[in-house]
Formats: structure tokens, C-alpha cells, sequence
């Protein structure tokens, strides 16, 4: 189940999921916590996407993974 955070933006080669309402990949929040920044850097570099839809999506993601 695909949250209601992500969105899924067309590119050349096929789709990419995005924060919902930009076209900020949701790949790159996860690219800088995995290089160990926090979320509020990330958020720094992406004003765009607002602390509430960030940890949304960390939610609906963590919930999708865990769930059976």
C-alpha cells in the first residue's frame, strides 16, 4: 500500500516516488539519514517538504515493512 505522502512522478525511464505535491524524490530523505544527517537537515536542504509529510511518509513506510 503506497502512502498518502508519496506520489509517483513519471521521468524518462519510467516512475519515481515523490513527496506528494513536489517533485522531490523520497529516495533522497532516505539517502541522507542513511550518510547519517538528521531529518532536520534534510529538511533544511528540502523546505518544500514540511517536518509532518517527512515523518509521514517514515511512518507509512515503517508500518509497510513491518506489517505481515
Amino acid at each position: 500500500m503506497m502512502s498518502s505522502a508519496i506520489r509517483v512522478q513519471p521521468v524518462p525511464f519510467g516512475v519515481v516516488p515523490c513527496f506528494a505535491g513536489t517533485q522531490i524524490p523520497v529516495k533522497s530523505m532516505f539517502d541522507y539519514l542513511e550518510a547519517g544527517e538528521t531529518l532536520d537537515e534534510y529538511l533544511e536542504q528540502y523546505p518544500s517538504v514540511t517536518h509532518t509529510l517527512a515523518v509521514k511518509v517514515l511512518e507509512d513506510s515503517c508500518k509497510s515493512l513491518l506489517s505481515s
